[in-house]
């Protein structure tokens, strides 16, 4: 199927909508599911973006810019994952209490503006993974029509870049909470320590990239090519000093490499 029939195949899918909120993060999956529902429903598409504790500034400003860009209505909630029973602890599945909080108040918004169904940007990829907040979605009825399609990652890529999506080549990015170990508890100032350390990584030109929390460790998760960038040409020494200054007493280079998910890897 060539990248026409696929973005006309997704038009078929969300036309059947008829109205549709979309959980928006700016992220590659969800811009396009909010591009092309704009692009099919117009002003009876919606995205809606929520502001967390896990969810960075950074990330937001990147979200309103692609909801400019596309056209699409945009307005922001503030939800509170910490106060989430059961969230903070941080249990296997974290993620499922989180998206039901999320998905459950999407489902009131659009059932109070009148619009017929919420979408999500859940992927063909994401039943491959742990992903628990995928049950979460199927319990409150969201649709997820890049999943439903078949399509992956490689696929959305592929069509949000024919798009020109201005973000379609946009690493991955993961919540926040996904930084800690299983049964680590997740507090405001944990996620303030990780944010700051992730930063330090992006302001040096890394795109794809982890800091995982291991109490006062840093293991930090890069592609195995970008290795060099922290340990040559002084940045080792300048890389063991900030993450100090951030707060880190320990600083580990995880020479597996950035893989998706890596804290599920002791579920297996």
């Amino acid at each position: 199927m060539n990248t026409k029939d696929k973005l006309n195949k997704l038009k078929n899918y969300i036309e059947a909508l008829e109205s549709v909120v979309v959980a928006f993060s700016g992220g590659v999956d969800s811009s396009l599911v909010a591009k092309v529902c704009f692009d099919v429903l117009g002003k009876k598409a919606l995205a809606i973006t929520a502001r967390s504790e896990t969810y960075p500034a950074f990330e937001y400003e990147e979200a309103k810019k692609i909801a400019q860009e596309i056209g699409i209505p945009h307005i922001t909630i503030h939800t509170s994952e910490l106060n989430i029973k059961g969230f903070a602890e941080n249990p296997t599945n974290r993620c499922y209490f989180c998206k039901s909080e999320l998905f459950g108040k999407l489902k009131e918004i659009a059932q109070e503006k009148g619009y017929k169904n919420v979408a999500d940007g859940a992927n063909f990829d994401d039943t491959n993974e742990y992903r628990p907040g995928l049950e979460a979605a199927k319990e409150l009825s969201v649709r997820s029509p890049l999943k439903d399609l078949g399509f992956r990652k490689s696929d959305i890529r592929e069509i949000s870049k024919y798009l020109h999506l201005s973000n379609w080549d946009k690493p991955s990015y993961a919540c926040m909470s996904s930084r800690f170990p299983y049964g680590d508890s997740i507090t405001e100032n944990k996620l303030v320590l990780v944010a700051a350390a992730e930063d330090y990584l992006r302001s040096i030109g890394l795109r794809q990239f982890r800091v995982r929390h291991h109490d006062t460790i840093a293991r930090i998760e890069v592609m195995p090519e970008d290795f060099p960038k922290l340990l040559q040409n002084g940045k080792r020494e300048e890389l063991i000093s900030k993450f100090k200054e951030i707060g880190y007493k320990y600083v580990t280079l995880d020479i597996e490499g950035y893989r998706s998910g890596s804290m599920n890897e002791v579920l297996k």
